[in-house]
């Protein structure tokens, strides 16, 4: 004998077709309950910065990116309003329009990219002296000239109403690629490589490019140097600190070479000169902004018991210096000048004892 058909275990939502639909009775909210609020976008958020090492780690979830060689950026966007910011806060947004305006596009989403302004060269490498020209190397003043750079995101730090820094570094690569799919323009993604770091900074030195870029995935985003991003470079590239040059009176720039600090704490300390690397109209430009410094003195700025007949400057000027490795004494080997960092970067100095 079959069995009956089991009743349903739910009535109707209506018996009468002819019923209004009525909602129940609105309650009010369990003050128990948790909160679920926006999280205000913060103005600033210092940046993450990754810490130089000779080699790879051998342990640790780690993804590989390509260094740029350019001015690392925070675009945020919120609603209309967009500001595109350099690593200590200044607002440069006039300065990247294309940036700006593709960082536009993609309101009404609320959100902090981190990444690199960069300039490509023919070869489609990121080339810090072009950049430099682009902005008018302006050094000490901010200049009037809008940059063509292009943007390479490679982390998303905030993102519609909410601060995702404590999210896994996994995670957030996986919401900016949401946040950016099928966006062209000036913002682009800076590509990973789940690939042997080895293979991949041979890869990158062979094509001339800065080098690479390794993260932890387990990670948060921390600011500072926390180790928790490292770079390998295929040839090293920081900025220093001009205390001085050498006159010239067979170079119509007037000098033959630089002298250089950096910082060992609150401190200056000598780290050597530069005199190769330079285009004659870079030497012209910087010649005009040493002349316009405020003071010029017999006695050096920092420590030295050289020998040079050196023009002593106030310590202002900074300048990206490429070089192949420090001496025992703690100088610059094989540098050479790469152009004139903005005044406002001036957190980029070089520490001595960051060396790592």
């Amino acid at each position: 004998m079959t069995k009956p058909p089991r009743p349903p275990r739910s009535r109707p939502l209506l018996r009468d077709e002819a019923i209004a639909v009525q909602s129940g009775r609105i309650r009010k909210r369990d003050p128990a309950q948790p909160k679920l609020p926006f999280d205000p976008m913060p103005d600033r958020v210092e940046p993450a910065l990754a810490l130089l090492t000779e080699k790879p780690p051998v342990t640790g979830d780690w993804r590989w990116e390509i260094k740029w060689d350019g001015y690392r950026l925070h675009v945020h966007i919120e609603g209309d309003r967009v500001k595109v910011l350099t690593r200590n806060g200044f607002d440069w947004t006039s300065r990247f329009p294309a940036i700006a305006e593709a960082a536009r596009v993609l309101a009404p989403a609320s959100m902090i990219l981190d990444g690199e302004a960069v300039v490509l060269d023919e070869q489609g490498r990121s080339d810090f002296s072009l950049l430099q020209r682009s902005l008018g190397a302006s050094g000490r003043k901010i200049g009037n000239r809008a940059s063509p750079a292009l943007f390479y995101a490679f982390d998303l730090l905030y993102l519609d109403g909410h601060d995702i820094r404590h999210l896994e570094c996994r995670a957030r690569r996986h919401l900016l690629e949401e946040a950016l799919r099928g966006h062209d323009g000036a913002i682009l993604i800076s590509e990973e490589a789940d690939a042997d770091p080895a293979e991949l900074l041979a890869h990158a030195c062979h094509m001339g490019l800065e080098g690479i870029v390794g993260k932890r995935q387990d990670r948060a985003y921390r600011s500072g140097r926390t180790g928790e991003w490292i770079k390998i470079k295929c040839v090293k590239s920081e900025a220093f600190m001009v205390v001085g040059y050498e006159p010239s009176t067979v170079l119509r720039a007037g000098f033959g070479s630089l002298l250089l600090a950096a910082y060992r704490d609150n401190d200056l300390v000598y780290v050597g000169g530069v005199g190769t690397g330079f285009k004659e109209r870079d030497a012209m430009q910087l010649r005009k902004k040493m002349d316009k410094l405020p003071w010029k003195q017999k006695q050096p700025p920092v420590p030295y018991s050289g020998k040079r007949n050196v023009v002593w400057l106030q310590p202002t000027l900074i300048v990206e210096i490429e070089f192949r490795a420090w001496t025992t004494d703690e100088k610059l080997r094989h540098p050479s000048y790469k152009g004139l960092r903005e005044f406002q970067d001036n957190a980029a100095v070089y520490r001595l004892d960051s060396q790592g």
